[in-house]
């Protein structure tokens, strides 16, 4: 299956900002509140995404405050990628076997899929590439998919309480059950 369920688009437009950290808030919407890289959803853990600068401050400083070059990430895949940028060619991300892909490209999506699992496959040689760099193998990212995948199903559990009889012994189960799984996914993150 496919990485993700939508591709991130940036707004075009968007004012100019002298500090990057200005841009945070649109960054967080064109990115559906995920992280470009490895689509991780932000919540609980909104205080730990920052803003990554595709091409790094240190190959170009002159792209700093540009929006375009802005892609809102999870700690873990920000501090993965850093600085690293394999071709030393300021205008060229990749050579098609190493190097990175815009997330905001369509070309990005073809790089990985998702098992039923949750777990993140490289599927080309870049994509590969990319897979360790930002060590999308982490335990992390598939246990925040399954835990999304475990809400929606708890929301659907919820939307049958309404149209049908549970026994209210049922409900009770099966909303002590919910309210253990935010519990542990709040303590998880500090929340």
């Amino acid at each position: 299956m496919k990485l993700r369920e939508k591709t991130p688009t940036r707004t075009v437009g968007v004012a100019h900002q002298n500090d990057f950290h200005a841009y945070r808030n649109q960054l967080k919407t064109d990115f559906n509140c995920r992280c470009g890289y490895c689509d991780d959803r932000d919540t609980p853990r909104a205080y730990s995404f920052e803003i990554d600068h595709f091409v790094p401050q240190t190959v170009d400083d002159t792209k700093v405050t540009e929006y375009s070059n802005l892609v809102y990430a999870c700690k873990s895949c920000n501090n993965a990628k850093s600085n690293k940028w394999p071709t030393g060619d300021k205008t060229k991300p990749n050579d098609g076997k190493v190097g990175w892909v815009d997330p905001c490209s369509q070309d990005y999506d073809s790089q990985f899929e998702r098992g039923e699992d949750g777990k993140i496959h490289q599927v080309t040689e870049l994509g590969g590439w990319m897979y360790e760099n930002l060590k999308l193998w982490k335990k992390q990212h598939e246990i925040l998919w399954n835990c999304e995948r475990l809400e929606s199903n708890i929301d659907k559990l919820e939307a049958l309480f309404d149209k049908s009889f549970i026994p209210e012994e049922k409900k009770d189960a099966l909303i002590d059950l919910y309210r253990q799984y935010r519990g542990i996914i709040n303590s998880f993150y500090g929340v």
